[in-house]
């Protein structure tokens, strides 16, 4: 009986070490990995520059505390918000921790201009964390069951539908909106440029700020840095995580103009935020992703995964309803629920996720070769025509 809680239903593999693109049992079982610990080790496992970034990094001083400064923390924070034209950041160790940063400074924002009792937008089918607060914000009422009371000061609206955040501007208590550009425990939907640009312009006329939850979507994953950079606006706070540290955690807040001057001393921390060792890593990757303009290959990656999966299945016209997400958040919607895929994905050395009941999940590494990225396609349509021999028989 294993000494571990049982929060996850855990597959029967037992992963012992990782090169690029490719995860290994310790008697060598090698899977080709296309979900990448779910969206973190986005430069592949072991990535060289990240792996001696640590080593070194080990060697000099691995932590101490937010209390005095950390040059190598101040370091990435002036290249993070570089890329993201933001003004300062809050470093925490995870997805859900930069959301709960987030949710504060809306919180302390209202209260700032008079409001007493603040609430925060957010939209249906959102995933923003397991904490408390972001579960309460999660649009999933099936990882919320059990754990009531939720936490207050959060309105629910449908995602995509502009004329539900319409209905709000006159409501005094709301202080923000909190929006994912590209839902991912949602079915990797990506909401429309025009009603993201409508958030944008809703919370200008309310005074609200706009925070977008790019902790799936950031580090490169779609193709620009962040999603909103292919935009023509900014969000006033952006949230990331998961691929900015390529497997060792961290987590970032950063926001801009208004935002950005909310937090003060003795209104949040972490301990381990940002750490040298959290903080070497992350700047690794951003180099990394700059260096090799590894966002360049991301439609390419995708296109040749699709190419493949079409050419090799004959299964996949029929089962396939469409395609979904943004670069290599690369949902396959099918026509009915599937979860049985990621068993089967597994017999064919393939890792996959099934999110929302029906879309399958791929969050490969920018890294792929093409000859890797072809491979995927082709394992990826041997799972789907045996799903369909399954169906049929």
């Amino acid at each position: 009986m294993s000494s571990i809680m049982p929060t996850y239903k855990r597959l029967p593999v037992h992963l012992v070490r990782g090169q690029g693109a490719w995860l290994y049992e310790a008697n060598d079982n090698a899977y080709l990995d296309a979900l990448t610990g779910i969206a973190v080790t986005g430069l592949g496992h072991c990535h060289p520059v990240v792996s001696e970034a640590l080593a070194k990094q080990a060697q000099t001083l691995m932590h101490c505390s937010n209390l005095y400064h950390i040059p190598a923390q101040e370091v990435l924070a002036e290249n993070l918000c570089r890329i993201a034209g933001m003004d300062a950041v809050f470093f925490g160790n995870s997805g859900a921790e930069a959301n709960e940063a987030a949710i504060k400074l809306a919180r302390l924002y209202g209260h700032q201009n008079g409001i007493d009792t603040p609430c925060i937008i957010v939209l249906e089918r959102s995933f923003h964390g397991r904490t408390m607060a972001t579960l309460t914000a999660t649009g999933n009422a099936a990882v919320q069951k059990g754990f009531e009371p939720l936490v207050p000061g959060f309105i629910r609206v449908p995602a995509g539908d502009i004329d539900a955040i319409a209905a709000l501007a006159n409501d005094p208590n709301v202080v923000a909106v909190l929006a994912e550009p590209v839902q991912g425990e949602g079915g990797v939907r990506r909401l429309s440029e025009d009603y993201l640009r409508g958030l944008r312009a809703h919370c200008d006329n309310n005074n609200w700020l706009l925070m977008f939850d790019e902790v799936q979507s950031g580090n490169g994953r779609v193709g620009t840095y962040f999603a909103y950079l292919g935009l023509d606006f900014k969000p006033d706070v952006v949230t990331t995580a998961k691929g900015l540290g390529n497997g060792v955690p961290i987590g970032a807040c950063m926001a801009r103009g208004k935002a950005a001057q909310v937090l003060g001393a003795g209104n949040h921390g972490s301990t381990y935020g940002g750490n040298p060792l959290a903080s070497a890593a992350a700047m690794a990757v951003i180099t990394t992703i700059e260096q090799d303009n590894l966002v360049q290959r991301v439609p390419v990656i995708r296109k040749l995964i699709t190419e493949s999966l079409h050419q090799h299945s004959q299964a996949a016209q029929d089962l396939i309803q469409t395609e979904s997400g943004q670069g290599l958040m690369l949902g396959l919607v099918m026509r009915q629920d599937c979860p049985e895929l990621v068993s089967l994905a597994l017999k064919h050395k393939l890792l996959i996720n099934v999110t929302a009941g029906h879309v399958v999940r791929l969050l490969p590494a920018l890294t792929l070769t093409d000859n890797e990225a072809i491979l995927i396609g082709e394992r990826l349509a041997g799972v789907i025509d045996a799903y369909a021999a399954q169906l049929k028989g």
